[in-house]
Formats: structure tokens, sequence, C-alpha cells
């Protein structure tokens, strides 16, 4: 049985965004049970807004041939939601759209269909970003993405990390890091 390949990203590009602490303690417990996980940071690979007369004109760019051969080497995606206004970041609906988009000789939705997700988020409100998830979840599942129901929110997120970016909360960590476990044990049953 091969090894299980995961890609971590949290849907933010800020340098001490609290959803990339989350997404790397749900990456410790991918790598736990077994998993191969690759860390995404969008901070790394910049995309435009999407835009169909850039596309067009230029073809996917450079970048966005990046994050989809990424999407396609992996199985299972870990993603950190931030919440903007209720609902998901321009970062991650922008990625989602870029890699949505099909290359030549690629069928459409390829980085998506038959792909494993679990949610996360955490935020400084007293919800943990919950509301967002709601609308990710329903976002990915629509392009062929199964969805696991496991999902947690971290709320108070300015109090919830100590200063080497863990959970203060023992419970917490614990429950974010089985996020990874499941999703890893999932996978690996629908990739034999």
């Amino acid at each position: 049985m091969s090894t299980t390949q995961i890609l971590a990203f949290a849907g933010s590009a800020r340098q001490a965004s609290f959803n990339k602490k989350l997404v790397k303690i749900a990456a410790e417990g991918a790598r736990a049970a077994g998993a191969e996980v690759t860390y995404l940071d969008f901070r790394d690979l910049p995309l435009p807004l999407y835009d169909e007369d850039l596309e067009s004109a230029e073809g996917l760019p450079a970048n966005v041939l990046q994050l989809k051969a990424l999407m396609k080497s992996h199985q299972g995606f870990l993603i950190s939601c931030p919440e903007y206004n209720s609902s998901i970041t321009p970062l991650l609906k922008n990625a989602i759209d870029w890699a949505s988009r099909p290359a030549p000789n690629e069928s459409s939705l390829e980085c998506f269909k038959d792909k494993v997700a679990v949610l996360m988020s955490t935020s400084p409100g007293g919800l943990g970003g919950l509301r967002c998830l709601f609308h990710v979840r329903s976002i990915l599942s629509s392009i062929g993405v199964l969805v696991l129901p496991d999902q947690k929110a971290i709320a108070n997120a300015f109090e919830a990390f100590d200063e080497s970016d863990n959970l203060k909360d023992e419970s917490q960590r614990i429950a974010i890091r089985q996020l990874g476990d499941k999703l890893v044990s999932v996978t690996a049953k629908l990739n034999p």
C-alpha cells in the first residue's frame, strides 16, 4: 500500500495567521498516522485574481499550474479556513477558482474529483470561524470533494495559542490532531 499524500494549507497569506498555526497542528496528526504531508503557504505561491480574459490571452499562470500539480499529487486536503465577514476568504476562493480551470488535455475539476478534505477554523471571535466552514464545505462538495463531517472551530484565537504556536488547551490540540488522523484513515481506505 502506498503512503497517503496529504496537502495542508490555510486560506490566509498573513505571516502570523492563526489558521496557518492550526493546520500545522492537524498536519502533525496526519504525519503521526503515517501520511506524507506537504504544507503549502499561499504567500509562497501568489495567484492573480481569477480573470477569464487573462486565462484566454495567456493560459493558466505558472503558479496556478504549480498549485494544480500539487493538488493532483495528493489524495487528501487539510484546510484551515479564516472567516471574513461570515464567509470564505478571497484568497481561498480565488485558489479554488483557479484550480478548477482545466489545463490542456485535462478533464474539468481534476484537482478536486475523488479528493477527501477536512476543514477547521480559528478566529478571535466567539464562534471560531464556524460560519465560514459551511460555505467552504458547500463549494468543495459541489465540485467533487468528499468533505468529512468532522470539523473544528477554535474560538478566541488571540488567547488560544502559546508562544510555540501550539494550542494551550490540550483537549483542543488533541481534537485538531485527530482531524489529521481521521483524514488519513478515510483517505487510505478510499485509495488502497
